[in-house]
Parts: C-alpha cells; sequence; structure tokens
C-alpha cells in the first residue's frame, strides 16, 4: 500500500501545538492595512487555537507527518 503523504500547504498554514491543538495564523494582515489601527494590525499577529470543527480534517492533512 502506498505511503500517506502529508498536504504540503497544509504544514505550511497549520501547527500542531506540543498539547495536541491546532494552530493557525490570523488572517485580515495582508493588504489594505492603511486604515487598520495599528492595535488591530499587532493583535493579528502570532497564532490563534484553531475552531474544533477543523481539528480531524487537519489531523488527516498532516497525517503523513
Amino acid at each position: 500500500m502506498p505511503t500517506m503523504k502529508t498536504k504540503k500547504s497544509a504544514t505550511k498554514r497549520i501547527k500542531m501545538s506540543a498539547t495536541g491543538k491546532v494552530m493557525r495564523s490570523q488572517g485580515g494582515k495582508s493588504h489594505l492595512n492603511g486604515y487598520k489601527a495599528r492595535g488591530r494590525k499587532r493583535n493579528l499577529r502570532g497564532t490563534t487555537v484553531a475552531a474544533e470543527v477543523f481539528v480531524k480534517t487537519a489531523a488527516r492533512m498532516l497525517q503523513g507527518n
């Protein structure tokens, strides 16, 4: 049987935390930044926990690791 391959696009967008949570980067920060407040852009930095409904899908996409 062939090996399970990782979805490479998923590895670039989502990460698993040490406790098993799915972490994702926040959207809305790559264009039209001129009118957004400085604090709003600052709060979009970093990662956040993905929704619970996405966990099963994310685990399947990262299964090849």
